[in-house]
């Protein structure tokens, strides 16, 4: 769903939103210092910074099975096997059950022993998103994992769902409670043909779907006991009693089995984690080791490192480093140093005067240690919560959530009920036993607001507070599991009373929250009206969204707007979702809604029919188009007026900016969000309230120097991309070129003669070989092209680079030339024996025939055999070959170094003496990661690694590669459960018309450490003319039709404007110092007439407005800066 937009010639700071299409920000602002846990040198970024939990030293890992786990395995088997049992029994009589969304895999649902192979080969097809979060090792011990889950309703679903898709060694999932109306709120397995049944034995089957490699176990429908906990690695508790917390979680603590307790109480949510006395986190941030290139060392009592000033260390103190590669001071080399950190670009290693001297060199590496950490036991934890905060503006509630989730059971026990929602009387009772309980327990300072709003909302429960303590508590299932990030010390609390009414208890009162079972046409709400009342249930189900994007993201929005009732028929609501793409495998580990059958369908309508599966009462459409100007036609006026919102659920930046533009335009509320492995944003944008998602931008990422690739690289970022820009050099641009040649010679040769400098010699030069030069006629010719070309890129080059740059050149300074960034390298032979040069050789050969359509040898002994065979003559520098030491240098020979014309001519002339051109098969490939049959991969790697070994630089394993040369953006399901569950909470707002700035949120979230900033929305930036206050969402709307003489008239006369120039998308319309010729023409022209004659094409029919830039002068002659202007057309018949 990108983009191709053209910039205005007339780009004012106001508007940008509108013209400024060619940037391209990080938005996702995903890779600030507070997210990683790094000290922030920017002020806003740490106002956000979380307070840090000091934690009790202990030691030991994590990770290994229950002592007990032997002895009652058997027991525990059978237990679940009887239940599987009655489960299977009651899926067949059931007709197959209709809340099936695709087939059940019954190998995947029956039980798999718990002795099973403990580390079994991870399929990284699958998993490959959420490998680059958690890494191998950190999944191998998941795989070792067994998981007991006990609740099945709307949270204990949400959790298991993440972690059968996390890839966990099995899932046993527990409820003693059966279906009721309360649970198709938010339980997303259950539909109404359930009520009844045991809410775990209706959904194993589902859960068991997700994930063939997960089984999916159910207990039997008894209450827990201590003895059905001893067979697993962790425990969770959804819906259970302070008591059962505390027995359960004393016996855990006790046996070394990691207990999670997570619950959600109407718009509270809180966890409580206990991962026992001697608890390692092996990678507390999940963080890639930091390093850097060194350019001095002193020889004192502090060892001060300066680091070279092309970026920031980022360093902190306390951390341990070691160094490599140093010349001179060979003391600091592979030995291990806490640091003390001095600035951005030194820190000290500690007293160095016993050292050699340092000359030159070397790389400083960040050494990542274990931490211990020690965890209470619940029952002492309870007394004095320490806590995790999710909102500084709230921080001081913490303790009063905390008596108010204990005190629920204690009226639960006395009235055998909940408290009824919005009920008075309740709710001042439950005030009563909450301070009696403070009293005789904890001595906190109590809100009683709080503690009301609690109790009127417990009885509830909404899907979206689901999302997010469900998502959060199944990656603290993860920590547990592996060790991988930083788990919840100890308590978290979260709450979303912002999505009530602003004045809720005059809003809001028990008839209006209260739903019997004979009312078919919201009981399946049930638990959501509880909280917000028939009225708004409505609202939601009149709503008219679009949802753009059916990946990760869209397909957590579709579960969340199906369980909360969002675009119902009933209603005469509508729900839109578009993406252009297709399901692949790699999807499977974290856009649930998909299953394998699936792949290579249309993502957007799969989702659809498993949201409808869900609520059959959501109505929604599945389109397949991009989103972007070609697709205006589309969307147009009328579609984007009848619209309330847009959620955006996109995965580039490009995308996400034309969205945002047209939300702007049409004043529509946006919720946009993105994660990045463990890393999440919401920014939620609301007409004239906040600014839109492009008023602000990241400074665009750095690139690689292009003399740095091409002859100097020093990390193995540089050879990956290397390795991508040979790919595409050989594989993809020539043949591309060569096919426009093809279809039109002339054409062709014309547009690249009116390139510059030495271009349309470099340009031909890839049709030339690609037709000429280069053209096999057979596989050995392929073979022969590799094995010739093996020679060129890691021999002869370097030998060319190390003549004309000998290891003891000096720079016109006096310093060694091969020094800091530089590396100096030196050439290979090429050996068959040598599994590296012969994959390289292999692959390129096998990749020059798809291109030519030429038959492949996938015989790799056969293809060596006949590289053996080929003779390659010895190279021998040549003089006067220029290479270019930085990129200034190398831009300038582009752009103004002279052109071989002769040779250009012999080029074309050659071209045009081919006979079989219209003969030749020419195959363009385009590099596609996610194939590993391709040999793309296999050729990056190979191409790669042996171009690190001519610098020295060490290699990167497959997994790596694909990471960087792939451009792969880490992913995991639990952010992305998160991240939307943040989202849905700001729909509420927006549905509930909140015109308070305060009472929205911005949310950043790093669940590796964990952290958590949520943040009052930015307002939108104003600026004036004259006494005229406007922001981004402002603009003069006028009426045609209209000369543009009566315009410009317009607007002296009524805004007291001069206009001096005029702009329609890219063409300019008018300007002070036209000529007055032409602008005589216009000015008696109406203004679609000027557009459509500048322009030189009709307005398409679909356009009612034209959005028009000014440039304007005051009264006196100064320059203003002023809002765009939206002309409406008149109706065109």
């Amino acid at each position: 769903m990108t983009s191709s937009p053209s910039a205005s010639p007339l780009q004012h700071h106001n508007h940008n939103h509108l013209l400024n299409h060619n940037s391209s920000p990080s938005k996702s602002k995903l890779n600030s210092s507070v997210m990683n846990g790094q000290d922030s040198q920017n002020g806003q970024e740490e106002r956000q910074n979380p307070k840090r939990m000091k934690y009790s030293d202990s030691s030991e890992n994590l990770s290994h099975e229950s002592p007990m786990e032997t002895e009652l395995n058997q027991k525990i088997e059978n237990q679940i096997i009887t239940a599987n049992n009655h489960v299977n029994n009651q899926n067949q009589s059931s007709n197959g059950n209709s809340a099936n969304m695709s087939s059940s895999n019954n190998t995947s649902s029956t039980h798999r022993s718990v002795e099973q192979d403990d580390h079994p080969e991870i399929d990284e097809a699958l998993y490959s998103r959420q490998l680059y979060v958690l890494g191998h090792e950190a999944m191998r011990r998941m795989q070792a994992s067994n998981i007991l889950i006990s609740g099945m309703g709307g949270l204990g679903v949400e959790i298991a769902k993440n972690v059968v898709l996390g890839g966990v060694k099995s899932v046993t999932i527990h409820d003693t409670q059966n279906v009721n109306y309360e649970d198709l709120s938010t339980q997303f397995f259950l539909h109404e043909n359930d009520i009844g049944k045991n809410r775990a034995q209706a959904t194993q089957s589902l859960l068991a779907e997700l994930n063939t490699y997960v089984p999916v176990n159910v207990l039997e429908a008894n209450p827990l006991t201590v003895e059905n906990l001893k067979s697993f690695q962790v425990v969770v508790l959804t819906s259970s009693s302070t008591d059962e917390q505390l027995e359960f979680g004393k016996f855990c603590h006790e046996n070394d089995i990691k207990f999670i307790v997570a619950e959600t109480r109407g718009i509270f949510g809180q966890i409580f984690c206990d991962f026992g006395q001697k608890f390692e986190v092996v990678d507390v941030d999940g963080e890639q080791p930091l390093s850097a290139m060194i350019s001095c060392i002193t020889n004192d009592s502090q060892g001060i490192v300066t680091t070279l000033d092309e970026q920031r260390h980022g360093f902190e103190d306390g951390m341990y480093v070691t160094f490599s590669e140093v010349k001179g001071m060979a003391e600091v080399n592979e030995k291990e140093f806490q640091i003390k950190v001095y600035g951005p670009y030194t820190f000290g290693i500690g007293d160095t005067t016993s050292f050699s001297k340092y000359i030159r060199g070397g790389y400083v590496h960040q050494v990542k240690k274990p931490k211990p950490m020690n965890f209470k036991p619940i029952h002492e934890a309870i007394k004095a919560p320490e806590t995790l905060i999710s909102d500084f503006t709230k921080m001081e509630d913490s303790n009063t959530i905390h008596v108010a989730f204990h005190t629920t059971y204690l009226f639960l026990k006395k009235h055998s009920r909940l408290p009824r929602p919005w009920c008075q009387q309740d709710s001042d009772e439950f005030i009563s036993l909450a301070r009696e309980l403070n009293d005789a327990e904890y001595k906190f300072e109590l809100n009683d607001y709080v503690l009301r709003l609690f109790s009127s909302t417990l009885r509830g429960q909404i899907s979206p507070m689901h999302a997010v303590i469900g998502g959060t508590a199944a990656q603290e299932i993860m920590k547990a599991c592996s060790g991988k990030f930083t788990p919840i010390y100890q308590y978290f609390y979260f709450d979303c009373r912002e999505i009530l009414p602003e004045k809720p208890f005059e809003s809001l009162n028990t008839s209006e929250c209260l739903i019997e079972d004979n009312n078919e046409e919201l009981r399946r709400y049930k638990a959501q009206i509880a909280v917000l009342g028939q009225k708004f249930q409505r609202k939601l189900g009149k709503s008219n969204y679009f949802i753009v994007g059916a990946g990760a993201l869209g397909c957590e929005y579709l579960k969340n707007f199906a369980m909360m009732g969002m675009c119902t028929k009933a209603e005469n609501g509508k729900l839109i979702v578009t993406d252009m793409d297709t399901i692949e495998k790699s999807n499977l580990n974290r856009q649930f809604l998909f299953r394998p059958h699936d792949v290579r369908q249309s993502k957007s309508t799969v989702a659809s029919a498993a949201a409808q599966k869900m609520n059959p009462n959501i109505n929604i459409e599945a389109q397949t188009n991009r989103v972007g100007p070609d697709t205006e036609h589309v969307y147009n006026d009328e579609f984007f007026e009848r619209l309330d919102g847009v959620c955006n659920a996109l995965d580039n930046i490009d995308a996400r900016i034309y969205v945002d533009r047209r939300c702007v335009y049409y004043h529509k509320p946006l919720i946009e969000s993105g994660t990045l492995g463990t890393k999440g944003n919401v920014q939620v944008v609301k007409p004239f309230l906040t600014e839109s998602y492009s008023s602000t931008q990241d400074p665009p990422e750095k690139s690689i120097p292009i003399c740095t690739l091409k002859n100097f690289p020093n990390a193995i970022e540089h050879t990956l991309q290397w390795a991508r820009d040979t790919f595409e050099g050989v594989f993809t641009n020539p043949a591309a070129a060569a096919l426009e040649y093809i279809r039109n010679p002339s054409s062709y040769i014309d547009r690249i003669m009116k390139l510059q400098g030495s271009q349309p010699l470099e340009e031909l030069s890839h049709v030339y070989n690609a037709i000429v030069q280069d053209r096999p006629r057979n596989f050995e010719d392929c073979v022969k092209w590799a094995r010739f070309h093996w020679q060129e890129s890691y021999h002869n080059s370097i030998e060319q680079l190390l003549f004309n740059f000998p290891r003891d050149q000096l720079t016109s300074s006096g310093l060694p030339f091969w020094s800091g960034p530089k590396r100096c390298p030196h050439s290979l032979n090429f050996n068959t024996d040598n599994q590296t040069h012969a994959e390289y050789v292999f692959t390129a050969a096998n990749l020059k025939a798809e291109m030519y359509g030429i038959a492949q040898v996938r015989n790799r002994n056969q293809v060596m055999e006949i590289a053996k065979k080929i003779s390659v003559p010895e190279f021998k520098p040549k003089q006067g070959i220029k290479i270019h030491v930085n990129d200034s240098e190398a831009q300038n020979s582009m752009n103004s170094g002279s052109m071989d014309r002769d040779k250009l001519d012999d080029m074309i002339d050659r071209l045009k003496a081919v006979s079989d051109l219209s003969q030749i098969k020419m195959n363009p490939i385009e590099f596609e990661k996610d194939d590993d049959t391709n040999l793309h991969m296999d050729f990056i790697v190979a191409c790669s690694n042996l171009r690190a070994e001519n610098y020295d630089i060490t290699p990167a394993d497959r997994h790596k590669s694909k990471l960087i040369a792939g451009r792969i953006i880490p992913a995991i399901a639990t952010t992305t459960s998160l991240i939307v569950g943040l989202d849905c909470i700001e729909l509420y707002k927006l549905i509930q018309g909140h015109d308070k700035i305060e009472l929205f949120k911005s949310s950043f979230v790093n669940l590796a450490l964990p952290f958590f900033g949520l943040s009052e929305p930015v307002a939108p930036k104003k600026s004036k003319y004259y006494e005229n206050e406007f922001s981004l969402w402002d603009r003069f709307e006028v009426k045609g039709e209209m000369t543009l003489k009566e315009f410009i008239d317009y607007f002296k006369e009524k805004h007291s404007l001069e206009i001096t120039m005029l702009s329609q998308g890219v063409v300019m319309l008018y300007s002070f110092f036209m000529d007055k010729k032409k602008l005589a023409e216009r000015l008696n022209m109406s203004m679609s007439q000027v557009v459509e004659t500048v322009s030189k094409k009709p307005i398409p029919d679909h356009v009612n407005a034209l959005v028009l830039e000014l440039c304007c002068n005051d009264t006196e002659g100064e320059d203003l800066e002023v809002p765009y202007v939206k002309y409406i057309l008149p109706k065109r018949k």
